[in-house]
């Protein structure tokens, strides 16, 4: 199982960026992906899952509205579109996969399976 995040750089508040996670070594359609984010001094927080099994979507409430989590089966890629970015985005965002069925169980429990991670900073 392969994971590779890409799409972070540094942005001034409330621009976007476009996170991609690009999977190999796995079928992709059978896993729930998600993106992860670690600021620091702080804990891995779930941001935002997708489901493999029916493309349902949990996103955490402080991005709510802002992010949008999508997926491109043919090209085993998920994407994070992160609008209206904040300070409080600044972190490492890290890509994962896992077998959980359900969107806001993988991202409330945690993946099995994990990607480098890619920096996010938002900064005026």
């Amino acid at each position: 199982v392969q994971l590779q995040a890409s799409g972070g750089g540094s942005v001034q508040p409330g621009g976007s960026l476009r996170l991609s996670c690009t999977a190999s070594g796995f079928t992709f359609n059978y896993y729930t992906i998600g993106w992860f984010r670690q600021a620091p001094g702080k804990e891995r927080e779930g941001v935002s899952c997708i489901s493999g099994s029916d493309g349902s979507t949990y996103y955490e409430d402080s991005v709510k509205g802002r992010f949008t989590i999508s997926k491109d089966n043919a090209k085993n890629t998920v994407y994070l579109q992160m609008n209206r970015l904040e300070p409080e985005d600044t972190a490492v965002y890290y890509c994962g996969a896992g077998l959980s069925d359900y969107a806001e169980e993988a991202c409330l429990d945690g993946l099995d399976y994990w990607g480098k991670g890619t920096l996010v900073t938002v900064s005026s």
